[in-house]
């Protein structure tokens, strides 16, 4: 869960939170209770976080965009890490110069 809350910024009651609203994210948990997060929980919360924090939906209407459109709003979210990962490169690149 650390790590997830450090990756986006949050702390971890509106990780809870979002998991108890989106379907979705659905962590598996150790015999302590504690959350996995599995490379597909993250990816999920990624476009959860892109379509309520960058897009300004509400939360009713991320979960209805990602009930009618998973699979354009994965293939959006691919886009967007890909071109972060682009310009992160090309920032790089620019500082050796």
């Amino acid at each position: 869960m650390g790590e997830v809350t450090e990756m986006f910024g949050v702390n971890a009651s509106q990780i809870r939170f979002y998991e108890k609203e989106f379907d979705i994210l659905q962590p598996k948990k150790n015999k302590k209770g504690n959350r996995l997060f599995t490379p597909e929980d993250v990816e999920n919360l990624k476009m959860i976080f892109h379509l309520v924090d960058d897009k300004g939906f509400t939360l009713k209407g991320a979960k209805d965009h990602l009930k009618n459109n998973s699979g354009d709003v994965k293939e959006n979210q691919k886009i967007i890490a890909s071109l972060e990962r682009l310009k992160d490169f090309l920032l790089k690149l620019n500082d050796e110069i």
